[in-house]
């Protein structure tokens, strides 16, 4: 978590955090239900989609909309189809919302081998929708949008289960835990798009 991006940590009820190499959550300070964290500092890297199409991450993903965004990898068997799986229950939850006023947004932490064509393959097993973009693209573009979103990590084993929230029109900003499930994490759109308080 970087000073810039003071999130708020939402763990579903009753939620235990794994405490695996793979899958362990940093541990932060839990304030009370807020999202008016400050709005994150997001490069416009031009990045790849899951089609092979030039995308910038901030103009064309993230500018204006509400997003929530988690980070996987195509290799990976314990926590990435779990999450794959959230998402695709969320954009169900939230039906034609998707690709309108709601994007789903999943970064590749490994590009050297997730290409546009493994990402586009690893959706489809989830049913992906339009609205849900998947990005690759060159490792130190990866890297630093990681940075800016409180998502760094050492090494692809290492990457947490968070989902960034964010409604950019209101610069409100949080995560969540992104194996608490869909209901949860559909719950927590809803609030920041009305511009409620998040309710833990």
């Amino acid at each position: 978590m970087t000073g810039r991006m003071a999130f708020v940590l939402l763990l579903s009820a009753g939620g235990a955090l794994a405490q695996t190499p793979h899958d362990r959550m940093r541990h932060a300070a839990v304030e009370p239900a807020r999202a008016e964290a400050m709005k994150p500092s997001i490069p416009d890297l031009v990045l790849l989609n899951q089609d092979g199409e030039k995308v910038r991450f901030y103009t064309d993903l993230v500018k204006g909309k509400m997003v929530a965004i988690n980070f996987i990898f195509t290799t990976c068997t314990t926590i990435c189809p779990p999450m794959g799986a959230t998402f695709a229950k969320v954009q169900s939850l939230l039906g034609q919302r998707m690709g309108n006023d709601l994007h789903l947004i999943s970064i590749s932490i490994d590009p050297a081998t997730d290409t546009p064509q493994r990402l586009k393959a690893w959706g489809d097993k989830f049913h992906r929708k339009p609205g849900w973009t998947f990005v690759t693209g060159p490792k130190p573009d990866i890297d630093a949008l990681l940075v800016s979103l409180g998502a760094a990590v050492s090494g692809k084993a290492e990457h947490t289960p968070i989902v960034v929230i964010g409604n950019d029109a209101t610069g409100a900003w949080t995560r969540a835990y992104g194996l608490g499930g869909a209901t949860q994490v559909a719950k927590i759109i809803d609030s920041m798009a009305a511009g409620r308080q998040v309710a833990q």
